[in-house]
Parts: structure tokens; C-alpha cells; sequence
């Protein structure tokens, strides 16, 4: 039998597959995510063992050096006692007051050009510049860099808690063993197999991708020369989103013919995108694992929930609020799981600056309004 040290490389490596589909790995993983001290007091009382180890790691090493002698007891005996917790937390969590909290973001803005770093963006526009002005810096706070920081946060907020919310969903449902101590690369188990929950939106860049493949214009494109051609001013200096919602905006505001067909023209052709990614949902799952940001590499089994208003796309972040429309998909989703070809679920892939191919467990849930 593989041992402790075995399971603990292959989980450092991030080579996560392989957890999946052995009942051995399955139940390092389950200890792994109560192997907090309180956690461990709380199961060594629930269970009855005794340990005379002193360090963390210790205890997780003999933990599971004990309930390796009886794989499918121990289990068992795991599940009882995550479930003992989660069932207290469900208890606890406050569901109708979360989403109270979460309506009152009225805007979702970033409120500045970057991708994964507010700290690399702050430094990069206010402090590395050509004319180091102290006077110049303090002027930029109330007008930029104050905006900026506050947009940043609420929508971290936002993020954030609306992602528990998601959770407590999957974690609520009778299929779904969370992984309580919160461990990287596994939120929870559906039957047994482990799974990063992710929740996204369909991507611009995926969407621009699919639009090529079908020799479409990239939309900023067709809606600049449409623009032009029904004379819509629009800040030229501005950056693509701005651009973009500026036309849009004006568009949907002057509502003569010629807008609404523009409009019209683009939401068809981008549902149409959608509706294919729904029949071939392993497509967009294999392009979102190759297209993660390189800090945030993983190759962990994910479960995607996209979200897609598919009214207006850029609403789409509404939507992770929306429990009378989420729920009733997780849990249908759910239900069905057992009815589910795991073979089905599994794809290789590969990502810039790696060396070798990886494989994963994959599913997308869509959320569509």
C-alpha cells in the first residue's frame, strides 16, 4: 500500500489526479482537511483514539498511519464526524442576511486597468514614475488612487461572499462531503471525488477565440465601425472596456433602429457561442485550465460554475447572488451526479512554461438567466 509520504509528494507536486480514483488517497485528502489542531482534538474525541505525537504533522502522520488499517471503517467513520461539523456550521450560517448584504453592491468595477496585482498596479502608476512629485501623488488620492483602492475591496467583498454563499449551497446538499478545514485544492467531495469550485463567467477572450474560429469580427471592432457608421461619438483615447460600454451605452440610449440591430446582431451571434460551449462544455473547461493566471496555477480536479446573463453578459456577476436561480440548478445538478461517466469528466492539458501534460477531473455547471 502506498504510505503517507507517497500521498503527501504527490499532493506538494500538485499531481492531484491520481487522489481520484484511490480510496487510500481519498482518505489522506478527508484527513488532511480536519488536520487543524481543533479539528483533530474534535475527531480524536468523536472517534476514541488516542495519540501521543506532539506536532501537527505528527498527528496527521500517525492519524493516518491508524485508519489505514481499515480503509473503508475509516471512511465511513471520517464522514460521520466532517458531517457532524458542517451540519453545525449549516446551523450557524445565516443564508438570508448574507444575501441582504450582497444586493446592496450596486456597481461591480474594478476601478483599474490590472489583472491580478492592486499592489503592481499602485506601484507602477503612482510610484515609478518619470516625475516623482510629492505634491502630484497627494493630489492623485482623492481623485484616483482613493476610488481605485475602494472599488477594489468591494468587489474582493463581493467575490468573497458570494462564493461562501455559492458553497454553503454545495455544502448543504446530501451528495457533497466539504472539506471542512479548508485545504488547497479541495472545497468539498461529490461521491467521493474531490473538486476546487470555481466560479467564472463565460470569458471575452474564449468568447473572442470562438468568434474568429467562425470568421466574426471581435465585437470592439464591429461596434467601433458601426459607430462610426450611424455617427455615435465615443472617446477614442479611452481603453477597449471603456470604449465598449460607452458604445453600447449610447446605443441602447438612442434605441433607433439601427442600434437595436447592432445589438441585436451581437447578443445572437454571442448566444450562439454559448449554446455550443453548453453541448461541449469540456471544450471551455480544458481552455479555462490552460488559460489560468500563472500564479494561480493548479491542476486539481474543478467543478466551474459559469454564470451568464444572457440579457446583457457584463450583468453577469448579478447573478452570483441570485439563490432563487442558482439553487435550484446546483441541486438538480447534484441529484444527477450518480448518473454521471466519471471517464466522461476527464481531460489533458497543458500550460505555458510547464513540461509535461496534466490530467483532471472536470465539469461546468451553467448558470443561465
Amino acid at each position: 500500500m502506498k504510505n503517507f509520504n507517497y500521498w503527501d509528494n504527490l499532493y506538494k507536486n500538485e499531481m492531484l489526479e491520481k487522489f481520484s480514483y484511490d480510496r487510500v488517497g481519498l482518505l489522506w485528502l478527508k484527513l488532511r482537511s480536519i488536520i487543524r489542531v481543533e479539528l483533530v482534538k474534535g475527531f480524536l474525541d468523536f472517534s476514541g483514539y488516542k495519540l501521543t505525537t506532539k506536532t501537527q504533522r505528527d498527528h496527521f502522520r500517525k492519524l493516518f498511519e491508524l485508519l489505514t488499517t481499515d480503509i473503508d471503517n475509516s471512511h465511513k467513520l471520517l464522514d460521520k464526524y466532517i458531517r457532524k461539523i458542517n451540519d453545525a456550521q449549516i446551523k450557524n450560517f445565516n443564508v438570508t442576511q448574507l444575501i441582504s448584504e450582497l444586493y446592496k453592491l450596486k456597481n461591480f468595477d474594478w476601478g483599474g486597468d490590472y489583472r491580478n496585482s492592486l499592489d503592481r498596479y499602485l506601484i507602477s502608476r503612482y510610484v515609478k514614475v518619470s516625475n516623482p512629485s510629492y505634491n502630484n501623488l497627494m493630489s492623485k488620492f482623492e481623485a484616483e488612487i482613493n476610488p481605485v483602492v475602494q472599488s477594489y475591496v468591494l468587489n474582493s467583498w463581493y467575490n468573497y461572499w458570494s462564493s461562501v454563499l455559492i458553497e454553503h449551497i454545495f455544502k448543504s446538499h446530501p451528495t457533497v462531503l466539504p472539506a471542512i478545514g479548508q485545504i488547497k485544492s479541495v472545497d468539498f467531495f461529490i461521491n467521493d471525488i474531490p473538486f476546487d469550485l470555481k466560479v467564472t463567467y463565460l470569458p471575452a477572450e474564449y468568447i473572442k477565440q470562438k468568434r474568429k474560429e467562425k470568421g466574426l469580427p471581435v465585437e470592439l471592432t464591429f461596434l467601433k465601425q458601426k459607430a462610426t457608421e450611424i455617427k455615435i461619438m465615443y472617446d477614442k483615447k479611452a481603453n477597449n472596456s471603456e470604449i465598449y460600454h460607452e458604445i453600447t451605452e449610447k446605443m441602447k440610449d438612442r434605441n433607433d433602429t439601427s442600434c437595436r440591430q447592432v445589438l441585436k446582431i451581437l447578443r445572437r451571434e454571442n448566444l450562439e457561442i454559448l449554446k455550443e460551449t453548453q453541448k461541449h462544455p469540456l471544450i471551455l473547461a480544458r481552455w479555462l485550465y490552460e488559460n489560468q493566471g500563472e500564479m494561480r496555477f493548479g491542476s486539481e480536479n474543478r467543478l466551474f460554475l459559469v454564470l451568464v446573463d444572457s440579457n446583457d453578459f457584463s450583468n453577469s456577476w448579478k447573478l452570483k447572488r441570485n439563490i432563487d436561480l442558482l439553487k435550484p440548478i446546483i441541486v438538480s445538478y447534484l441529484d444527477n451526479f450518480k448518473n454521471k461517466n466519471i471517464k466522461d469528466m476527464s481531460i489533458s492539458f497543458e500550460f505555458r512554461g510547464k513540461p509535461h501534460f496534466f490530467t483532471a477531473l472536470t465539469d461546468i455547471i451553467f448558470i443561465v438567466k
